[in-house]
């Protein structure tokens, strides 16, 4: 006898994934915002495009690999025994989810593996090559996010099921990994023609409002992103939503505050980007801590994650959209913050941290943050340098400096109205 189907829990968990799905494209509208007017088009279609090619991987191998049986008990990978989502059906699989038809549990993830490698795009853009970018993209999501999202989250992983690491709604599997994998690419690309050549930074936002517009709908779909995580749609969902709310406002609240003591002036984009990163920070502490600790964990994120923003502008590496800055740091603060503030007051399933009396958790989360950090990164070099035998990755110097959207698509802006 199958376990019985909650209505309430599918038509939450569905509806999380809806709400998760926008942020995709939502995404897009934030970097597109950022870029500059000749690459808007492109940099919206990164992610795109990213939302089609993910969702068929995940369907013919992608989900099998990350949430398949175990394969001979190690905990890395899934098996290849739910390919074309053989035997995902609309009963439950008790492992992920006993309420929930299997098939929902399956599409709430699939747009998570959708948005993760769309982060790392705000690295390269304004010159990676589309072809190159759409190979990179598939390889990143099969040998990259796969196997993580298999240790932490997998039914046996080793991070998750063995390790006792806690990542609610993807610390680890989404932000580490593409914020290590940004940092990568940034380097591998190398810097944009004008900053070779040592003219003025290249910072001629397209459209600041697009960018509140898409800032505005990540917060939106991110409530699906970590409350949706609890699967049912009780207390814990309810204390995710709360959380969730209260560390990104309070992430955009420092970030604004320290922009303003730094610059002279509160900066509107600074704001959202101070929201990214309290959304980032707190998706792996969502399930496990309460509204105070929240508080405290967007208040680090906004802090250093504006720091390593103010960093990484004199390394001289390109990361043109602070991905590392914001994903990369920021879901190394919030694993961190998880293993320091979680608590089984707000879930008993789970392990306290440091502050309630468990020191240990601070050292599996931090084992939990160095594997997918070196993971990710490793594998994101060896797949560039792979695709670059075939593909060339980075357009040439005159495509550059006539922009992608004509260069890689054809296509342009309507003209602008003078």
């Amino acid at each position: 006898m199958h376990p019985k189907i909650d209505s309430g829990d599918t038509a939450w968990l569905l509806a999380s994934a809806a709400l998760v799905m926008i942020m995709t494209p939502a995404l897009g509208f934030f970097y597109g915002g950022l870029v500059r007017r000749k690459n808007v088009l492109s940099t919206i279609m990164h992610s795109f495009f990213i939302l089609c090619l993910i969702s068929v991987q995940w369907v013919l191998w992608g989900y099998s690999l990350a949430f398949g049986p175990d394969l001979k008990g190690w905990g890395v990978i899934g098996d290849l025994s739910w390919v074309g989502l053989n035997g995902v059906g609309m009963n439950p699989n008790p492992d992920y989810g006993a309420t929930v038809p299997h098939l929902a549990y399956m599409a709430f993830q699939m747009m998570f593996a959708v948005i993760t490698p769309a982060l790392i795009t705000g690295a390269f853009a304004e010159r990676k090559r589309f072809k190159a970018f759409v190979i990179f993209s598939l390889l990143w999501a099969t040998f990259v996010y796969d196997p993580v999202a298999h240790w932490v989250w997998g039914h046996g992983g080793w991070l998750g099921s063995k390790l006792g690491a806690l990542d609610f709604a993807g610390g680890t599997v989404v932000h580490i990994t593409s914020g290590v994998s940004a940092l990568v690419a940034a380097m591998v690309l190398g810097r944009r023609i004008e900053l070779q050549r040592g003219e003025a930074h290249p910072e001629e936002p397209y459209d600041a409002t697009m960018t509140i517009l898409g800032a505005s709908l990540l917060w939106f779909g991110w409530f699906g992103f970590n409350a949706g995580s609890a699967i049912t749609s009780g207390g814990l969902a309810a204390n995710a939503w709360v959380v969730t709310n209260t560390a990104t406002a309070m992430a955009a609240l420092t970030w604004m505050t320290l922009s303003w003591m730094h610059r002279g002036t509160p900066s509107v984009l600074g704001a959202t980007a101070g929201a990214v990163a309290g959304l980032v920070a707190i998706t792996p502490a969502s399930g496990y801590v309460t509204p105070p600790a929240s508080i405290l964990i967007g208040l680090g994120a906004g802090t250093v994650c504006y720091l390593c923003v103010q960093l990484m502008k004199r390394s001289g590496v390109d990361d043109v959209l602070d991905v590392f800055a914001v994903h990369g740091i920021g879901g190394v603060w919030g694993a961190l913050a998880t293993g320091l503030f979680a608590t089984v007051a707000i879930n008993s399933g789970a392990a306290n941290g440091l502050f309630y009396g468990n020191p240990k958790q601070l050292l599996i989360q931090l084992i939990a943050v160095a594997s997918s950090f070196i993971y990710a990164g490793v594998m994101t070099f060896v797949i560039l340098k792979v695709v670059n035998v075939f593909v060339p990755l980075r357009v040439s110097e005159h495509e550059e400096a006539m922009g992608l959207d004509v260069t890689q698509h054809r296509e342009v802006l309507s003209p602008s109205v003078s």
